[in-house]
This record gives structure tokens, C-alpha cells and sequence, in this order.
């Protein structure tokens, strides 16, 4: 079965198969997540099944929003589906868009809605082997650093938010002491 997810084709929003937009590098919806825990972030590594960036590490979760769907009702399904997490609710953060080859002649061209959620300590993780290889949290700072030295292991969307949009995301909750 095909999953359809808003693109823009023409400057029209219209459903377009998820697959195809990347293929074809169309402009589409996107949600990402970042689970926060005292300056520590929940980053998974994508399964080795997924169609682009397999093996990759990633933010805590991302996906393509349904047609019609709210973003903070996707950013909350997918923190289920992906990763098994219940009772987050994240808060919106900002809207990015970036555009970047994904490998396989495929190209994320995304307008993101980005979240972040705070963990208790004791979050439980139950992750979709479909979607996710392995999880670990990371200090914020020590992430910034490995991405910056070893951006090969990480997925291009993870590195641009990281490089570029630090500050709209994150914003004071990285001053941690």
C-alpha cells in the first residue's frame, strides 16, 4: 500500500505518493521530534530497511503528516508508532524548511514542524524494529560535537538543525549548568 502525504506540485497542496516526492524532490509537509531529559536528547538510529538513509542516526523521530492531520497529533502518533512512547506532549518549536539529497537519486525537500518534548527520567522505550535499528541519549553538547566530527553517521536533516536552526529550536533549554 502507497502512503500519500501533502506536497506541492505545481504550488498546488495536493496528496502525493511518498515515495515519488522524494524521488522527484517535491516541496512537502514534515513533523520532527526531539525528546529532551536534562540536556540529554533521544536519538535513534533508522532501521536498515528504511528506503533512504538506513543506519543513519536521527533525531528522536520524524515523519510525513497525514492529509489533513495536525501536527502536533502526528508528532505524538509517531512518537507511539516509531518508538513505543506514550504520554509526551511536545511543544511546537518552529518551521523549517530544507532541502537535501538523501542518497538514491532521492531528495527530502521539507517544510518541517518541528516539536520538543521533556522526558522524565524514566521514559519507556519500545521501538518499532521496522523503523528503528537502536536509540541512546546523547548529551546535547557531545551530540553537536560527533555530528560536527562524524557527519557520515548522521542523516542530513539531523546535521542541518543542528547547524543551522540550533538556537530556534532548542533555544535557552541548552543552557544547562
Amino acid at each position: 500500500m502507497s502512503i500519500m502525504i501533502p506536497a506541492w506540485e505545481n504550488g498546488v497542496l495536493k496528496p502525493v505518493e511518498k515515495l515519488e516526492a522524494h524521488q522527484r524532490g517535491l516541496k512537502h509537509k514534515a513533523v520532527s521530534v526531539f525528546v529532551m531529559n536534562k540536556g540529554r536528547v533521544l536519538i535513534q538510529q533508522r532501521a536498515m530497511g528504511k528506503y533512504h538513509t538506513p543506519g543513519l542516526w536521527a533525531n528522536t523521530c520524524c515523519t510525513h503528516p497525514e492529509w489533513d492531520e495536525d501536527p502536533a497529533d502526528c508528532a505524538i502518533r509517531r512518537l507511539r508508532e516509531e518508538l513505543g512512547i506514550k504520554g509526551l506532549y511536545p511543544s511546537y518549536r518552529d518551521q523549517i524548511e530544507y532541502r537535501a539529497d538523501v542518497g538514491g537519486g532521492m531528495i527530502e525537500h521539507e517544510v518541517v514542524e518541528v516539536f520538543v518534548a521533556d522526558a522524565p527520567g524514566g521514559v519507556k522505550l519500545d521501538p518499532n524494529p521496522d523503523e528503528v535499528m537502536a536509540t541512546k541519549w546523547v548529551d546535547f553538547y557531545d551530540l553537536s560535537a560527533d555530528v560536527a566530527r562524524h557527519p557520515g553517521q548522521y542523516t542530513p536533516w539531523l546535521r542541518i538543525y543542528l547547524e543551522e536552526h540550533q538556537s530556534a529550536i532548542f533555544g535557552n533549554m541548552m543552557r544547562v549548568v
